[in-house]
């Protein structure tokens, strides 16, 4: 439904005529209404053909192409389809077309907020990745964390963040100032907030909730992600996202103020 929706705005945000998408003598409106209701499965090749013929850009057409379950060879995640689990593509796609994510992690830094050097660290230190598979993971989460600083279309990031997780040992303290000077700097970004909770801010809606996310789109309501040990819960139920939304305004309520948060981290990474 997200990806429908995502493709009737944008056609009728440049008003192309329909049979302007197809070849001649080929009925388009009723395949195209198929894709835009999101009823049925749409497919990559399908929507890449759309999508140029509004005039989209490659990045955009990326985005929704994830969505749809593959990676073909011009796609910017295509060299780590491979090492990246199903059931986390989708999620892939669901953040690339979302304009805002709050996120709240309490053991370790965000992904699209971590360095390189900790990544790394952090990657293989949990086991779950092969070693020979390691180094491609975290450059596809290196590639991923260039959408917060898309000049065309950046998305706004919201997130709550455990004081564990920068007191965290990863590699070593050199890595992990580094990751908290990093840190810093992107909570400077206008399109960024990072909140720190502290234990001695007092109880908080996510005591019993591990990692999770609520991306919001422009056209269609949000979605709450949860991961497990080996995959992941969508929550599309309005019920159920208003829940994950509710304890995501707890958390900014208990949390430090982003200022303050802000003052904190650097502290910790021993910065004047």
């Amino acid at each position: 439904m997200t990806l429908g929706l995502r493709l009737l705005s944008l056609r009728a945000t440049v008003a192309v005529d329909p049979d302007q998408l197809g070849r001649p003598g080929e009925r388009v409106q009723p395949k195209l209404g198929h894709m835009e209701s999101g009823r049925y499965q749409q497919f990559p090749d399908d929507i890449a053909a759309v999508l140029r013929a509004c005039g989209a850009q490659q990045p955009a057409i990326d985005r929704l192409t994830t969505l749809a379950g593959r990676a073909d060879s011009r796609s910017w995640w295509a060299p780590w389809a491979n090492v990246v689990p199903d059931w986390f593509r989708t999620y892939v796609g669901l953040e690339g077309l979302a304009d805002g994510a709050f996120v709240f992690e309490s053991m370790v830094i965000p992904g699209l907020l971590q360095t390189e050097a900790y990544a790394q660290a952090l990657t293989l230190g949990t086991g779950f990745v092969r070693p020979d598979h390691a180094e491609r993971f975290v450059s596809f989460r290196q590639a991923r964390a260039r959408r917060l600083t898309d000049e065309d279309s950046p998305l706004t990031l919201h997130a709550v963040i455990g004081e564990a997780a920068l007191r965290l040992r990863v590699n070593g303290d050199e890595t992990r100032r580094a990751q908290l000077v990093h840190l810093v700097t992107m909570s400077e970004l206008p399109n960024v907030t990072v909140q720190v909770l502290r234990p001695e801010d007092g109880p908080h809606a996510a005591g019993a909730i591990g990692k999770f996310v609520v991306l919001e789109f422009g056209h269609v309501r949000p979605i709450a992600y949860s991961e497990l040990l080996d995959g992941a819960m969508y929550v599309q139920d309005p019920d159920g996202v208003r829940t994950y939304s509710m304890v995501g305004d707890n958390l900014r309520q208990v949390a430090l103020s982003p200022a303050d948060s802000r003052a904190l981290i650097r502290e910790l990474a021993g910065a004047e």
